[in-house]
């Protein structure tokens, strides 16, 4: 298993004209090719009265599925190009459709190629893309005294505290990733002389937005 990869968390929308063609990029995060393709439809319904709804999407945390379409613009003009560009920018998971408006004029093969990347590209800009990173989610119990060390451990190797509840004892729940992980508890048993009790609970993925920490299972 890969110990990170990208994906798009909030899909967004992008266009450019290019002579008087309206190149609309919609992009979606996907968890199955089921709703990828429901997706497709959904953009087809949408701009049922465009010249094309061309279409690429990446499945898999090794992007073991890849699919693209040219909706009947000239061969590898459009589906592919688009494929391209998700699989450079190494995203998984991912969907994008880029409908097209003729404007009348003809772009040639090198135009649409170019037209249809850009309007992707465009697209992407306006998406929230995470970094997942593969982590290991520990509950800790430690006494009163352990909790001040504890966070100063997590605090100094920017580790994701998820919650810490106050009984009898102390117990936090926090990420660490295969790098932190045997340096954190090592150092914690050292601080607090071995009153600490580690429990993996699981291996997950994790990126953080907007200060926050996010889950992901894998």
């Amino acid at each position: 298993m890969n110990g990170c990869y990208k994906i798009i968390y909030r899909g967004g929308e992008g266009e450019i004209t290019e002579k008087k063609s309206r190149f609309i990029a919609t992009i979606r995060p996907i968890s199955t090719e089921e709703e990828a393709l429901a997706f497709l439809e959904e953009m087809k319904k949408k701009y049922w009265d465009a010249s094309h709804n061309c279409s690429a999407y990446v499945l898999g945390k090794n992007q073991e599925l890849v699919r693209c379409s040219d909706d009947g613009e000239p061969s590898q003009t459009a589906g592919r190009p688009m494929l391209e560009v998700l699989l450079k920018e190494e995203l998984h998971n991912t969907c994008a459709v880029v409908t097209r408006y003729f404007g009348g004029t003809l772009l040639g093969t090198g135009g649409l190629v170019r037209a249809y990347q850009s309007a992707l590209k465009s697209g992407l800009k306006n998406c929230t893309i995470l970094t997942l990173q593969l982590g290991k989610k520990y509950t800790i119990s430690t006494d009163y005294t352990g909790i001040g060390k504890l966070t100063y451990l997590a605090n100094q190797m920017e580790l994701s505290i998820l919650a810490t509840e106050y009984t009898h004892q102390v117990t936090t729940s926090l990420i660490l990733s295969p790098e932190q992980e045997k340096r954190f508890l090592d150092k914690l048993t050292e601080a607090t002389a071995g009153r600490s009790v580690f429990t993996l609970e699981e291996e997950l993925y994790f990126s953080k937005l907007d200060g926050k920490t996010l889950l992901f299972p894998q």
